[in-house]
């Protein structure tokens, strides 16, 4: 075995690496570039946001308290972990070799208050959670490393096709079910097809086919945990995702991600749930404690997380741009460098709030092929950073940055959450 060589510095270190295989003629990648190079901050960057512009700009009133709700109602999960523990080991395998650490989620606790207080500090001008002077957001290396799933893909991602098969043809590929079976069990609930959790749980218990038992189960959780509408129900278009999930196509957005692997056991998900987490703190409390949360509280990276690639933008867009299931978002990984263990510099958000659109909404197929079409051009940097978190150039932009989420603690018991996709 050969020896690891370490070394000690008394000033504060900083390294990037970029992948230079295509060229990109970006100002964001040559600032990059020139920082890997030369060790020189550059002003580009800051430039480009003064030019385009923030995200929210000064005189901005916002409207988001009008018609944002928060519901907490979940699904009742009982029935898929009776399912689950009813399984033998030969069954449970064929679900993690296709599936990954998709069935921790069964056992994951959602505290209510900590939920309703949570959704105050969401940020959607930035797309990220805000408390204070600190931004905090889900990446994509992070999901991607949580669920372990095989069929996650490298720069392939979900997109809501025009000419999607029917409703109907997906449920009978995913179940392997006759036509009329499927026929007599589509549900309309208000504007929404679904299928109700009872006829899949059935199926689930009396199917032949181990595989086709497993898939079920699996588009149950999707509907009913990740992805939920109505209460009991898997709508119609996580079954979309789902069928095109077999195919090959991930919900996920992937990077290579690396993360703390002593074996092929380790499941990070797995030992989140385990974790043992106090449930008697009011939401008044935890409202508090969101509001006076400081740099110093954050645990900046997640021990399990080791990226290898920091995806940072998709073709003309500065941020990264997300197809769902009901809608679109995007996120900018650059203004969450801290997530990654690296340097925070003034990102570009510039059209970041006008990104979120419903697929009801008008013109939204022209803006989903947009989306769709910049993930054939995306923008990653390998990174190893220690020392300074931010720059100067970053506290001056964030005291100046305009949010779009000033909660108080008094918060509206009735809710639905802004955020649907």
């Amino acid at each position: 075995m050969k020896p690891i060589q370490m070394s000690i510095y008394e000033a504060p270190a900083q390294c990037y690496n970029i992948e230079e295989g295509e060229k990109d003629d970006s100002p964001w990648y040559q600032d990059i570039l020139r920082y890997v190079k030369n060790r020189e901050y550059p002003d580009q960057s800051e430039k480009i946001q003064h030019e385009k512009g923030d995200s929210l700009a000064v005189g901005y009133v916002s409207e988001l308290w009008d018609f944002t709700r928060v519901s907490v109602a979940q699904n009742n999960l009982q029935e898929l972990k009776e399912i689950w523990d009813q399984w033998d080991n030969e069954v449970r395998q064929l679900f993690y070799l296709n599936y990954g650490d998709l069935s921790y989620l069964l056992d994951m606790k959602v505290d209510k208050r900590l939920f309703r207080a949570l959704a105050q500090f969401w940020n959607p001008a930035y797309s990220c959670f805000t408390f204070g002077k600190v931004d905090l957001v889900p990446t994509i290396e992070e999901c991607t490393a949580l669920l372990r799933c095989s069929k996650v893909q490298v720069d392939r991602i979900y997109s809501k096709v025009v000419n999607i098969p029917t409703f109907l043809k997906k449920l009978i590929n995913i179940t392997g079910m006759s036509e009329q079976w499927v026929t007599a069990r589509i549900k309309q609930k208000g504007d929404s097809r679904c299928i109700p959790w009872k006829s899949l749980k059935d199926l689930i218990l009396a199917h032949p086919d181990a595989r086709k038992k497993v898939d079920v189960f699996a588009l149950s959780i999707y509907g009913l945990i990740l992805f939920p509408k109505i209460l009991g129900h898997v709508d119609e278009a996580v079954t979309d995702l789902f069928d095109r999930l077999n195919k090959g196509v991930t919900p996920v957005p992937a990077d290579k991600v690396s993360y703390q692997v002593f074996s092929e056991s380790y499941s990070p998900l797995k030992e989140i749930v385990a974790t043992s987490r106090r449930d008697d703190i009011t939401e008044e409390k935890w409202m508090a404690i969101f509001q006076n949360l400081q740099e110093e509280d954050i645990e900046w990276r997640a021990l399990w997380l080791l990226p290898d690639e920091i995806l940072y933008r998709c073709g003309d867009f500065d941020w990264v741009p997300l197809l769902g299931i009901w809608g679109a978002v995007g996120y900018a990984p650059l203004l969450v460098l801290r997530q990654y263990r690296s340097r925070q510099f003034v990102p570009a958000t510039q059209a970041l709030a006008e990104c979120e659109f419903s697929y009801k909404d008008d013109g939204y197929k022209r803006k989903a092929r947009e989306m769709a079409n910049a993930w054939n051009q995306t923008r990653r940097m390998k990174r190893l950073a220690v020392g300074p978190m931010t720059t100067s150039k970053y506290n001056e932009w964030r005291v100046r940055r305009i949010n779009d989420n000033i909660p108080g603690l008094e918060i509206d018991r009735g809710a639905f959450a802004r955020r649907p996709f």
